[in-house]
């Protein structure tokens, strides 16, 4: 009898890191949009009037429509229904459309035409939203920042869905394999849009030497467009592999509304699902703020303006040194020999310090947090290893709490009494932005692989979405509490670059405090009922 065995491309280890590379670069895309303004917040503030609570209002109304109107179920329903493929290309589709409304709200073509004067005169007061309390608009709100939310709001409906289809995505190509370092490995590409974020948006903003916010947000949509046309490439692959295997997503065994149900009633979901949504809210309406922040609590000296320092080129420079950081730690764990290992750990060692360099000798607060995400980058891959192989998911997501608390925490107390310190300060705030970016890899990357082995394989998607449902309400409430924190604690300031943000830092500290607590209650159900979080992916 002869052995003939059907491979299929996800059999191929170069085939399903390809689709995944596919997927995450559409999110890189993404991540890079969804922060596009916050290193320049002090720029809208100058040139287009957004006060801190106008500022907040519209970060939050990213995901207003999946959380009030409930897109993001209706995502996971249509990403049941429909499949990985289609939904991604919808999903990019969707952030594209958003991005370009958002980029011609901040544009000066926006300014001072009959748009600007509709939306100054409309959108004031929304019925039953403002009597709750969570409309996206309010009176005085300046029109740009309006028409930016309307477009901000789609995006966010395209983001969000193209994120519990990654996740689809990854289990479908990973499951049974390495599955944790997969997931591990997508976030840590996908966080390196937001140094490249942090980086680029302010270089383009102040491009040439005259201020324009709108190539920031031109820069955003062009990538997106990238976006779309990965997703593109992904949804051949997608529909090649269905061929081979003969599955049709989600045909034979359709989607029910009481599988939401069967979802809901689970205790380790909920667990699950809450400790995601305060988490995330420490993070993510953080990063929308930070670079203000560090504005705020360090002596910053601009270099001089004909000094290779002030230059446009030190920008790329310095990108491409972020990129060796990136790249050679990232495959320093995928090496099975010690020597190659060590020496490409020693490159991206060596490159992070000459990064940091840099961004002390431009006096640049972007620069500064655009370390974030590199320690993350870095150690997600071992840590989606050591999950794979030895378990202990719930152990890391306590461990990852406990940073979280400790680095607010730091920038609360810590560093504003390094403030007149030039080199004292930055040096505390690289340590703890890079450990701060350490905390989101062991969440993440511990989180999204223990959903699988909560629910079924049918409802997946669902269970994806009614998570990130969850986490959006978290990253609409707390982007708009920061802004009106910010302004009530500071009464009288107009300087962006003086305000005190001991109270939001300490508010989020608060969010690391209750997420420490359900990580150890979650360890406990865990060890009750046997949820198998402490398990690793890959068995025998």
């Amino acid at each position: 009898m002869t052995q003939q065995i059907q491979k299929t491309l996800r059999d191929s280890a170069a085939m399903r890191w390809t689709a995944l590379l596919l997927l995450a670069l559409a999110m890189f895309c993404s991540y890079i949009f969804m922060d596009i303004l916050s290193p320049i917040k002090d720029l809208m503030q100058e040139t287009r009037g957004w006060d801190s609570t106008s500022f907040g209002t519209m970060q939050g109304s990213e995901v207003f429509l999946n959380v009030f109107v409930f897109f993001l179920i209706f995502a996971g329903i249509i990403l049941d229904k429909m499949g990985v493929r289609f939904t991604a290309v919808l999903s990019a589709a969707i952030m594209l459309i958003g991005a370009i409304i958002k980029w011609y709200a901040v544009s000066e073509s926006f300014m001072g035409s009959g748009l600007e004067q509709w939306f100054n005169t409309h959108l004031n007061y929304i019925p039953v939203f403002d009597e709750l309390g969570v409309s996206p608009f309010y009176a005085g709100m300046p029109a740009s920042a309006k028409f930016a939310a309307c477009g901000f709001m789609i995006f966010g409906c395209g983001c969000e869905m193209a994120g519990i289809t990654v996740s689809r995505g990854i289990v479908k190509w990973f499951k049974g394999r390495e599955m944790a370092l997969a997931m591990g490995s997508e976030m840590a590409l996908a966080r390196l849009g937001v140094a490249t974020c942090m980086i680029f948006s302010p270089f383009f903003a102040r491009l040439g030497g005259e201020v324009s916010v709108s190539r920031s947000v031109a820069f955003g949509v062009v990538l997106l467009c990238i976006a779309l046309i990965m997703t593109i490439v992904y949804f051949f692959m997608d529909l090649k592999l269905d061929a081979q295997t003969g599955e049709a997503e989600e045909k034979d065994d359709p989607f029910k509304i009481s599988d939401i149900g069967k979802i809901l009633s689970d205790s380790g979901f909920w667990l699950v699902a809450l400790l995601c949504v305060l988490y995330y809210s420490a993070i993510f309406p953080f990063q929308k703020y930070a670079v203000n922040m560090l504005q705020c609590n360090l002596t910053l000296t601009p270099p001089d303006a004909d000094s290779f320092w002030a230059s446009p080129s030190v920008t790329i420079v310095q990108y491409v040194i972020m990129l060796i950081v990136a790249a050679a730690g990232f495959a320093s764990n995928f090496q099975k020999k010690a020597n190659l290992r060590s020496i490409l750990l020693g490159i991206s060692i060596l490159a992070l310090i000459a990064y940091c360099y840099m961004g002390f000798m431009r006096q640049s607060a972007e620069s500064i947090f655009a370390v974030f995400p590199l320690l993350a980058v870095l150690i997600t891959p071992i840590l989606g290893s050591y999950l794979d192989h030895h378990g202990k998911a719930a152990t890391m997501l306590v461990l990852g709490s406990l940073l979280l608390i400790g680095c607010h925490l730091t920038f609360a107390f810590v560093l504003p009494i390094f403030k007149g310190s030039a080199v004292g300060g930055i040096i505390i705030a690289y340590a703890t932005i890079l450990v701060l970016g350490a905390s989101f890899s062991l969440v993440p990357a511990s989180l999204w692989p223990s959903v699988p082995k909560l629910v079924d394989a049918k409802v997946i998607g669902s269970a994806y979405a009614l998570i990130f449902w969850i986490q959006n309400i978290g990253l609409w409430l707390f982007p708009l509490l920061i802004g009106k924190v910010l302004d009530a604690t500071n009464p009288g300031v107009t300087d962006p670059t003086q305000f005190n943000y001991t109270a939001p830092l300490v508010m989020l500290a608060s969010l690391g405090v209750a997420a420490l607590l359900l990580g150890l209650l979650l360890k406990v159900v865990d060890k009750k009922k046997g949820l198998g979080l402490e398990e690793p992916n890959i068995k025998g």
